[in-house]
């Protein structure tokens, strides 16, 4: 079944290969951008709207188009986020809310927003992506840390307040994953992070979306307020 799916933070990286994967499946699909949209060759049937997440009224406004376009979210994947790494004595209160701000609110203003027309079809799916690091911790992110472990206190609760509307709600928790981010790797120090994994390379971004794709389908309908690792068993057992 064709189904409307909305992933924030889809103009590139693991939204972008989630967004085509549900093109692949039949799906309608938009993705929100910040600062500039997908590529054409690389967005092929996908629906692109700016928002910034950490913007109410832009976050309606990318529901509202949406909702025009394709119809109700039906499938939502809460991905938009950032980084802002250092040292906590040398991070400023503004490097540690901004990070929060769009990582772990942003994930909620969207959450909120999806939930009203999902409640009223007693069908919805949520998928937020988290990470390894908010089970993990990892030294220069207190932050993004925090921003990504708070995700499954909000995805659990929410499973818990939905559940009974016929609304999942899960997370996804990538570990390194070889995307644009890792481009700029010097080859020592990519090796060494290859090397903590115990499957001993990093993951594909096709690898993340095809769990987003499988906890949004109908065959994952008894799976709600869980935490799915594809980190090549770098977290193993942490959440």
């Amino acid at each position: 079944m064709s189904r409307t799916v909305l992933v924030t933070g889809g103009a590139k990286g693991i939204g972008l290969a989630t967004a085509r994967a549900f093109v692949k499946n039949g799906d309608r699909v938009a993705v929100t951008y910040r600062s500039a949209p997908p590529s054409p060759d690389q967005s092929e049937g996908i629906l692109a709207v700016p928002c910034d997440v950490t913007d109410g009224e832009q976050v309606e406004a990318a529901f509202a188009a949406v909702e025009a376009e394709l119809g109700p979210v039906e499938v939502l994947v809460s991905n938009a986020g950032i980084t802002a790494d250092m040292l906590v004595l040398r991070m400023k209160d503004d490097d540690f809310d901004r990070v929060l701000d769009t990582n772990l609110t942003g994930g909620f203003r969207v959450a909120k927003r999806a939930v009203k027309t999902m409640m009223r079809a007693r069908f919805g799916r949520i998928v937020f992506i988290s990470s390894v690091v908010g089970s993990t911790g990892q030294a220069g992110q207190a932050n993004y840390a925090a921003s990504k472990s708070g995700l499954v206190g909000l995805s659990r609760s929410l499973a818990r307040e939905f559940a009974s509307r016929g609304i999942t709600v899960n997370v996804v928790a990538p570990g390194p994953v070889a995307t644009d981010l890792f481009d700029a790797v010097d080859d020592k120090h990519r090796a060494a992070i290859e090397q903590a994994v115990p499957l001993g390379r990093l993951g594909e971004a096709d690898e993340v979306a095809a769990t987003v794709v499988f906890l949004s389908s109908d065959l994952a309908g008894y799976i709600t307020g869980a935490v799915v690792p594809v980190d090549g068993g770098l977290g193993m057992g942490a959440f």
